[in-house]
């Protein structure tokens, strides 16, 4: 009669190559995920919290000033509120718009200044304006290559011309 060899078992193995496999893929999949999702995010330089008046003056033939409306309007002054160089005009955001008269602008207000120093533009929305507003005006800022701007708050008057 034939014998059974009962003392010799073979021990079950569990093959881990395919679960191997799948630990590179997965990351793999999370190193590319992650660097193709890079944050967007745009850094504005805040003045310090003290409480100090002193500015500078800014230079009149220097500055334009982007008053935000609601709809995406955007009014704009060349100068000084009281005595502006050109302006008030009325755009929109845009490449048609507002983009056309800051690449004006930056061309031409280094000509017109002794030192060659280049736009300064002030971004001024108003509490009708949308925050995409503020956001469109500042991605025109990288745009157009516009190194000097800042955000300020709208006066009275200029609340009445939007």
């Amino acid at each position: 009669m034939a014998e059974l060899n009962t003392g010799r078992r073979l021990q079950p193995r569990v093959d881990l190559a395919a679960m191997v496999d799948l630990a590179f893929l997965l990351i793999t999949f999370f190193m590319l995920t992650t660097t193709l999702n890079k944050e967007q995010a745009l850094d504005v330089a805040m003045p310090d919290s003290t409480d100090s008046t002193d500015f500078a003056p800014l230079a009149d033939n220097r500055t334009v000033t982007l008053l935000l409306g609601e709809d995406g309007r955007v009014d704009w002054y060349w100068g000084m509120l009281d005595k502006p160089l050109a302006g008030p005009h009325s755009t929109v955001m845009g490449k048609d718009g507002i983009r056309e008269v800051l690449l004006q602008k930056k061309d031409e207000v280094p000509k017109l200044t002794d030192d060659g120093k280049g736009l300064i533009v002030v971004i001024r929305p108003s509490a009708r304006a949308a925050y995409a507003s503020l956001v469109d005006a500042l991605d025109e800022m990288r745009i157009c290559g516009i190194n000097q701007y800042m955000i300020g708050e709208i006066s009275p008057e200029e609340e009445t011309m939007l």
